[in-house]
């Protein structure tokens, strides 16, 4: 037991150092290579940006390594330091049935957890980002919106809590199948839930007011073969001056929303170069595909905690004697976790193939390459975006490829013959 736990200790301060290793190379590559302008931004971006861009990298990286370490030296204390064992025979001593015990369990560790962000939040929400200009939020909406995902994370949770454990207790032999399968149903029912129920819960959705580029989006969708019922500007400058834009929705019915600030900065080509590269993940499958392979993580996982933990009676696993399934339950997701963290350079380079072949349709659909690198080098000036990440750093997390060789990539395998000459002198003209 005690050798057991110490190479999950061993391994857990490896994954430590791994992340620590990563973030030095980023942060080290950036203050070698930080002020160079890259030849295809250099008409939108000047050394002043790149610099604040760079300071921005900075301070974002060092809150998250703050919080990273915080978090980790919180783990060690639940996982090594007997936090889990307290934790589970004080739960186990309340009077009440397997699914109360289980929603206090997981409940209270939720709510624990949403509790340790809050002041993370609040730094990064009214110090961080408001330091380089990007808040828009008050107070009251801050506090708003914490009420409200606090109150909507603690409904989905306990549906999916009570749910999964009132399955465990009626299957012991497949709860692993049931529970998958119930997770499942769940996550597409979201799907179709959150644009109509819980996304106005925090934003407020019209028609876009420009006539006009609503039809060219409806004239672009209709050629990439997809039907958009509704075509959807946000208020998202009320929290942030970041841009962005997505698309909701799954079979007949979908809709394409648009960040008012996106609006506000990119050109009406710009935008269809955007949209019709997340056309792109539409219509080449990325994101049936992506959700399909979370599925088959997801059916894994929930075999390989039945295989682990056990049935729901009281029972040992590792270092936790005696423990009840909800703490067996825990160690198993902790243990997975660590296991999962090689494989995250595997995600990430599956996730840009598949930005890469939406760049390529979006070029072709549009016959302007252009036009989306364009808006990609506007949207990586005006979000400070670092444009000199590590390789190794980028290869390991992104899940899109760098800016640069994204904007690069446009330039010479764009559907349109629109040379690096020519798109600095048309960068020129829109800058």
């Amino acid at each position: 037991m005690h050798g057991m736990k110490a190479t999950v200790l061993f391994l857990f301060l490896l994954v430590i150092v791994a992340r620590l290793m990563l973030r030095w190379l980023n942060l080290s590559h950036l203050r070698r290579y930080g002020s160079r302008v890259p030849e295809e931004f250099a008409a939108v971006v000047d050394g002043d940006t790149l610099r604040e861009a760079a300071e921005y990298t900075v301070a974002r990286d060092r809150l998250g390594l703050v919080e990273n370490l915080i978090g980790n030296l919180l783990v060690l204390l639940f996982f090594f330091g007997g936090l889990l064992t307290f934790y589970d025979q004080w739960i186990s001593g309340i009077d009440g049935s397997f699914l109360l015990k289980g929603w206090l369990f997981f409940g209270g560790l939720f709510f624990l957890q949403y509790l340790l962000d809050m002041p993370f939040s609040l730094y990064r929400t009214f110090v961080l980002e408001s330091r380089f200009g990007f808040n828009t939020m008050s107070f009251r909406l801050w506090c708003s919106d914490q009420v409200k995902s606090l109150l909507v994370g603690m409904i989905l949770l306990s549906v999916l809590i009570v749910g999964a454990l009132a399955l465990v207790k009626t299957s012991p032999a497949w709860w692993w199948l049931w529970v998958w399968l119930f997770f499942a149903l769940v996550t597409l029912f979201l799907i179709f839930l959150s644009p109509n129920l819980i996304e106005p819960l925090f934003y407020k959705f019209q028609p876009v007011e420009k006539d006009d580029l609503r039809e060219k989006i409806r004239e672009l969708m209709a050629r990439a073969g997809l039907t958009v019922t509704r075509v959807l500007q946000v208020d998202a400058s009320r929290r942030t001056k970041h841009a962005n834009a997505y698309f909701t929705g799954i079979g007949r019915v979908k809709r394409i929303v648009l960040f008012d600030t996106l609006l506000e900065e990119m050109t009406d080509r710009e935008i269809l170069g955007v949209l019709a590269h997340e056309a792109g993940h539409w219509r080449l499958g990325h994101l049936w595909k992506r959700l399909l392979t979370v599925e088959m993580a997801a059916l894994a996982v929930s075999l390989s905690a039945f295989l682990l933990v056990g049935g729901a009676e009281s029972g040992t696993l590792l270092w936790l004697t005696p423990s009840s399934f909800f703490a067996r339950l825990t160690l198993v997701g902790f243990l997975l976790a660590l296991a999962a963290f090689p494989l995250t350079p595997v995600s990430s380079w599956i996730s840009r193939r598949h930005e890469t072949a939406a760049d390529r349709f979006a070029a072709d659909l549009t016959g302007d390459a252009a036009g989306l690198a364009h808006g990609l080098v506007k949207l990586a000036k005006e979000n400070l975006a670092n444009l000199h990440p590590h390789p190794v750093y980028a290869w390991f997390y992104f899940s899109h490829p760098p800016v640069v060789d994204r904007v690069r990539g446009l330039i010479k395998n764009g559907s349109v013959d629109e040379g690096r000459t020519k798109f600095i002198k048309n960068s020129n003209s829109q800058g």
